[in-house]
């Protein structure tokens, strides 16, 4: 068994695609309309093309606002993106205007950061030592 697809709810999936393509710099893989404006809509690492994909669902289920909302305000990331070094991509993010709610810290051997991906979650990324 294997993780092939996660999701993160998105308030507005044009905004998250951008975001998350753009500025995150993953690659989209699905764009399959379902209904009105919403969208099958995921992207994956351009490292692992054939590898885990992430679902940007539109955030519309009465339960998803309240949920988010209560991590927000708690600081919890939804989700966790592992990169070879958390600090150089904290300062690249930052260049680019992304908001972190936590700068990298040590913990263990482990560094973390914590953005806000403008789409009503925090993300983490992560270092772990090899």
């Amino acid at each position: 068994m294997k993780i092939h697809l996660t999701s993160v709810f998105v308030d507005d999936q044009a905004k998250a695609e951008r975001f998350y393509v753009d500025v995150l710099g993953f690659v989209k893989k699905h764009d399959v309309p379902v209904g009105g404006e919403d969208r099958w809509l995921t992207v994956v690492s351009p490292e692992e093309p054939g590898g885990t994909e992430l679902l940007l669902e539109p955030a519309g289920h009465p339960a998803v606002k309240p949920y988010r909302d209560a991590l927000v305000t708690d600081g919890i990331p939804i989700a966790q993106f592992a990169v070879a070094d958390v600090r150089a991509e904290y300062e690249r993010l930052a260049a680019l205007g992304v908001h972190f709610t936590q700068e990298p810290v040590e913990m263990g051997p482990v560094v973390t950061a914590v953005f806000d991906d403008t789409c009503g979650n925090l993300i983490q990324i992560a270092t772990q030592p090899e």
